[in-house]
């Protein structure tokens, strides 16, 4: 009665690509900063095939850190930590944040359901703290050279907007890759997702 897991259907139709697709390209040691990790899900899957992680939870919603906590309660694994306040956005994540040298970030559905400046906080951050080589992961819907892959990601995109017209499916080609450049990372990889999605992994030069 007093479990405070949340769990999202869209994760749980996803989880175990994005876990595979993280395996194949992130590390599997070393320290990994989530960005807006929502219900927790996607770390607690995760960590559960890469246990020398330490996946440190985020999230700029106090509800979303009630159940990052209880994911951590209920599986006592020693590799999850946090949940820390993060608004990606700030110009400066604080102190405890900053000090990191992660070897990877990893941030799933967040920059289409913000603000675009989330966008280039999320990359402006992974610039400051990653060292080189380091790593950031990202996922969600994304356009292409200016189209949508899929007529459901134009519907989605219009759902979007129709709930805050800041909120969007962010282009690749346009949007994206100046911020990598702007931060001096590098796009490593574009792994096609179920459901019209990607995966996409940026090196830090």
């Amino acid at each position: 009665m007093n479990d405070k897991r949340q769990f999202s259907p869209a994760t749980a139709r996803n989880r175990d690509a994005v876990r595979d697709a993280f395996l194949a390209h992130m590390p599997q040691r070393g320290v990994i900063l989530e960005i807006a990790s929502g219900s927790g899900e996607h770390g607690v899957h995760i960590t559960e095939k890469a246990p020398d992680l330490d996946w440190i939870f985020t999230d700029h919603d106090a509800q979303y850190r009630e159940s990052q906590k209880a994911w951590m309660e209920h599986l006592s694994r020693p590799g999850l930590q946090g949940p820390l306040v993060l608004d990606a956005s700030a110009a400066d994540w604080g102190a405890r944040i900053e000090a990191l040298r992660p070897d990877g970030l990893f941030c799933a559905n967040m920059i289409h359901i913000a603000p675009f400046e989330v966008c280039e906080g999320l990359f402006a951050g992974a610039g400051r703290l990653l060292r080189s080589g380091g790593k950031l992961f990202i996922y969600g819907p994304y356009r292409r050279h200016g189209e949508q892959t899929a007529p459901s990601n134009a519907a989605f995109e219009d759902w979007l907007q129709a709930q805050d017209s800041r909120y969007g499916v962010r282009d690749l080609e346009s949007e994206i890759l100046p911020l990598a450049d702007r931060n001096t990372l590098r796009l490593a990889h574009v792994i096609d997702m179920p459901a019209n999605n990607f995966s996409l992994v940026f090196e830090k030069i």
